[in-house]
């Protein structure tokens, strides 16, 4: 299974593809797509559209996402929603299924812990991944902590469906 994890952001959106193969999970790919400011929201949105067009390209099979939460910014909320919009609006173009995590689940997914420090989550996928360095940046980062969030829920129902595990 191809999943693509997004960290939306107008300004700079996290993007992963990770691979699900007999329950092993790989790092494909990461890192962030980032619009220029000096254009306007909607220029912005365009060109997010199109460069999400070119990562989902790859064939992902599901789009992992952090679930809206509201921040004290409103200005930033409302960016983060617009950048939310166009994602899901790309994997719906594409007949992608989306899934939705809220970041308490992420970091249990990742860490153990639903209220992990964002250092811990970035050495969590370090290790989890074998990679040579901590994800960066933090959108990027991000991004392929819920694509794992979602590798490891697969995972899980893959095995409770074969009768391997029960849940809880």
């Amino acid at each position: 299974m191809l999943i693509c994890g997004i960290d939306p952001g107008i300004g700079r959106c996290g993007y992963a593809l990770v691979e699900l193969t007999d329950g092993n999970v790989k790092v494909l790919s990461y890192g962030c797509l980032e619009t220029p400011s000096l254009l306007s929201t909607a220029e912005r949105l365009y060109v997010l559209h199109q460069r999400l067009q070119e990562v989902l390209a790859c064939g992902a099979e599901v789009l992992a996402l952090e679930a809206l939460f509201f921040n004290k910014n409103a200005r930033t909320a409302v960016n983060v929603a617009q950048a939310r919009g166009v994602v899901l609006l790309a994997a719906a173009e594409r007949g992608i299924p989306v899934a939705e995590y809220t970041p308490p689940e992420v970091k249990q997914a990742v860490v153990g812990y639903g209220r992990a420090e964002k250092r811990q989550v970035q050495e969590m996928l370090r290790r989890s991944f074998g990679l040579p360095d901590l994800p960066k940046p933090d959108d990027a980062a991000d991004a392929l902590a819920v694509a794992l969030c979602h590798a490891q829920v697969a995972r899980f129902t893959e095995r409770t469906r074969q009768g391997g595990e029960k849940p809880v």
